[in-house]
């Protein structure tokens, strides 16, 4: 198999969100599209990885570096021992090629969207879950049958802010999640401590809600 092309986009995410430290209103994201020669249901394998919100598109250093390492990469550097099939670590160890240990900061980012969208393509070429494909590789076979997951949001919001939360809130539980996420720390403890009662007033149980204070606090601000 071959990567035949390796496509970056940088994607607005803008919004009139918060949280402690940062709003939103000029954000966006990094997507990625690894295309390969391999055909499965007619089509060929295209392998999709983008950033997580808050980190900012990764365009120059995927630009600059990753990408055109990848694109340099001999067929034959990129496979497993197979050959019909991408080889994650070696990928790995080719994008990092002549990058200095350790402080990785804003790298890991822009590293971590191509390794998810070659994890993409192993997948879609084993034409497997990569659940399932993980299980097999790392573990007995056997896939968990749940995995627990919360909903991350609630962030601070310009106007209404406690009836947009709690909106928020409402929906992550319509959407059949038990366990959501806050965001605290970008207001005074008083206005926050009201925040998150709101929320507990919509999720129930105070075990079903966590916060996240992306760092505001230090040992002075604890009571």
């Amino acid at each position: 198999m071959k990567i035949t092309e390796v496509r970056e986009a940088r994607v607005s995410i803008a919004s009139d969100i918060a949280n402690a430290y940062i709003d939103f209103s000029r954000m966006d994201a990094s997507v990625v599209a690894i295309h390969t020669d391999v055909i499965r249901h007619g089509k060929p394998v295209i392998g999709y990885g983008f950033n997580s919100n808050g980190r900012y598109a990764q365009s120059g250093l995927l630009q600059e570096r990753f990408i055109p390492r990848l694109r340099e990469a001999s067929a034959d550097a990129v496979v497993d021992h197979t050959g019909e099939n991408l080889d994650p670590f070696k990928i790995w160890d080719i994008l990092m090629a002549n990058e200095k240990p350790g402080g990785h900061g804003e790298r890991s980012v822009a590293v971590g969207v191509l390794d998810m969208a070659v994890w993409d393509v192993v997948a879609k070429v084993e034409d497997r879950s990569l659940a399932s494909v993980l299980a097999d590789r790392y573990g007995d076979g056997t896939q968990d049958a749940t995995v627990p997951v919360y909903a991350a949001g609630g962030y601070y919001y310009p106007d209404d802010a406690l009836g947009r939360l709690q909106a928020e809130m409402r929906d992550y539980l319509t959407m059949g999640y038990t366990a959501t996420k806050m965001k605290i720390g970008g207001v005074p403890l008083a206005e926050d401590l009201a925040r998150v009662e709101a929320a507990i007033e919509v999720v129930g149980d105070p075990a079903c809600l966590a916060v996240d204070a992306n760092g505001r606090f230090d040992t002075a601000a604890m009571p």
